[in-house]
């Protein structure tokens, strides 16, 4: 048999005398490959007697071993040295200066949103959410919504499938009996419902959220953003509309000289109903909120609806309405971005369009604070 001993000493000395890891996959191969002469002595064992195989397997074995650690061994020296060379040939310029403009941007009605969760909480509002899904008993019956009244047609509302209506009323929550209708929320409305059944009064919340109408043009979409707005309380009358409307558009126009008018209208779900109209005057050719309405080169924008919670409609909340009363209103998100941040196309919200993107969005960075302002950063 060969000389074990010289041939593993030898092996150790080429090793440590490898002068690249390219040296060293050679005598790798040379040794421990599949050809090579520590394996052909493996390879003899099965040709030895028990006797021989059991005294000279070890030997073999400790060999291959040692030549398999000294290659290991080499090789990490190797990767250290290479990883030393790289540390000091390259260097990171911590000092660059960051991109001129982030990559993202937040969406208006993302901002919005956030302008007006940050305005109705200093007024002592928390927020309420509810499924898009909903049944017809929340969203139209309710409410104080005949059977026949026009926004219950399907060339009005989003119905559902059978299929689609019952997964969804699997999963939403205090639905009414008899399986009724599913279809997409007309409004946020449902969710001053479901708010009121669960937690009772009093309460004040608002529910902001994504609606659904089948209408499309240059100020409507079929989806678009609603926020809504509810306080029930004893005592509560048209006088506590009026200052909370007036102080969240003055919060959140960011102008004191805010001025409203309410008219008498009809809503089923609230009585008496008022719209809400806005002052505006004349800038550069462009209306901007501000002013008495009734003053020259001013006018009158509708901008929300509202009134006292009709007494139906606390009765189906499960309230009793000669110890309760409240008021509500209801205004589009994407309406008031567009007023406040001079959009005159709603469809282009919902494009996509990286340029509108660009111009309109805001910087992560710009969160709205009463302190410094909702709209700051804009």
């Amino acid at each position: 048999m060969t000389d074990l001993p010289t041939m593993q000493e030898d092996a150790l000395q080429r090793i440590e005398g490898a002068s690249d890891a390219r040296a060293l996959e050679a005598l790798r191969i040379e040794y421990l490959g599949k050809q090579g002469s520590i394996s052909a002595l493996m390879k003899t064992l099965g040709k030895m007697s028990p006797e021989e195989r059991q005294e000279q397997a070890p030997k073999i074995q400790s060999a291959r071993t040692a030549v398999a650690d000294a290659i290991a061994a080499r090789k990490e020296a190797f990767e250290a040295e290479e990883l030393e060379r790289k540390l000091a040939s390259e260097t990171l310029d911590l000092t660059l200066p960051s991109p001129t403009a982030p990559r993202g941007s937040v969406h208006p009605v993302s901002q919005v949103m956030d302008e007006l969760a940050e305005i109705f909480a200093d007024l002592g509002f928390s927020v309420a959410t509810g499924p898009e899904i909903e049944d017809d008993w929340h969203n139209f019956t309710a409410l104080n919504m005949a059977e026949t009244h026009p926004a219950r047609a399907m060339h009005d509302t989003f119905y559902c499938s059978a299929e689609g209506a019952n997964e969804a009323l699997d999963t939403a929550a205090n639905s009414a009996p008899n399986t009724p209708r599913m279809l997409l929320r007309t409004h946020t409305s449902p969710v001053q419902i479901r708010s009121m059944k669960e937690q009772g009064a009093p309460i004040r919340i608002i529910a902001p959220g994504r609606v659904y109408r089948s209408d499309s043009d240059a100020t409507h979409t079929p989806m678009f953003h609603q926020i809504e707005g509810l306080v029930v309380d004893k005592g509560i009358h048209l006088g506590h509309l009026k200052w909370t409307l007036e102080t969240f558009l003055k919060a959140f126009f960011e102008r004191d000289d805010i001025v409203l008018r309410l008219r008498p209208s009809y809503f089923p779900f609230t009585e008496p109903s008022v719209e809400v109209d806005v002052g505006w005057q004349d800038v550069d050719g462009r209306k901007v909120l501000g002013g008495d309405g009734d003053a020259p080169g001013h006018g009158w924008m509708e901008l929300l609806g509202s009134g006292m919670v009709n007494a139906r409609v606390l009765e189906f909340a499960g309230l009793d309405p000669d110890e309760w009363q409240g008021f509500a209103f209801g205004v589009g998100v994407d309406r008031l971005a567009m007023l406040k941040y001079g959009m005159d196309d709603l469809r282009a919200f919902f494009d996509g369009d990286q340029r509108w993107l660009d111009h309109y969005g805001f910087s992560p960075f710009d969160q709205p604070t009463l302190s410094a302002g909702v709209g700051a950063g804009a």
